[in-house]
């Protein structure tokens, strides 16, 4: 068979087939589902990358190879499924489609923009980033369940869509917006885990008692 199938590409393949149960579920307006794949695969995209430079012996077909699956699987995880659970979620007027489109599009722009870049980057220097240009695509899997979270607390759904259309014009912009963003440290990536690990929990396991409790108190 064509392909790579070793332990440097496992999570992008899981991070993919993740995505494609996050769209079936925002198909059938599972969207709490939903969200949790779009996470989950976010998860996934912040381990691959380091998983992968643990084999020394990468060939440069291995290396290449890595860099366009990536994309590919980030496209689909971050550009279209979120596309998919943002219009389910309101965003499915003219204006909002549109918003979507671009969203998808800088997407699109920045991930190509990311290969030509890193295979020239890792041509000179290799080794790991150290820094982002522009907000990296997989933002939104941290973004979306979190707004998504605090929904209740929006005094009307209207009010919550339309921050949710802000929201994805912001995020959308700013992945093709030309400044530099730190990658985080290990501490960092274990915060971001466990700020959205405990949003999705809620979310999965606890979002009837968190709407009671909104509810309750207003």
């Amino acid at each position: 068979m064509i392909g790579f199938y070793n332990y440097t590409v496992i999570l992008t393949y899981i991070s993919f087939i993740s995505a494609v149960a996050g769209i079936f579920s925002a198909a059938a307006m599972q969207l709490r589902w939903a969200i949790f794949f779009l996470a989950f695969s976010g998860f996934c995209d912040m381990f691959d990358g380091k998983i992968a430079r643990m084999k020394k012996d990468r060939t440069e077909d291995e290396k290449s190879f890595g860099i366009q699956i990536d994309s590919l699987c980030d496209m689909v995880c971050f550009g279209a499924l979120p596309i998919i659970i943002c219009y389910r979620l309101g965003m499915d007027r003219i204006y909002g489609m549109a918003i979507l489109a671009l969203y998808g599009l800088a997407g699109l722009i920045r991930l190509g923009y990311f290969n030509v870049m890193e295979a020239k980057r890792q041509a000179e220097d290799g080794g790991a980033r150290k820094y982002y240009q522009g907000l990296p695509i997989t933002s939104m899997a941290i973004a979306l369940p979190v707004l998504f979270v605090i929904s209740p607390l929006f005094p009307s759904h209207l009010a919550f869509v339309v921050v949710l259309h802000i929201v994805v014009g912001l995020v959308g912009f700013l992945f093709v917006l030309n400044f530099k963003v730190r990658k985080p440290s290990v501490k960092e990536v274990l915060l971001i885990v466990g700020v959205v690990a405990f949003a999705v929990a809620v979310i999965v396991f606890a979002w009837r008692s968190w709407w009671e409790l909104v509810n309750s108190r207003g």
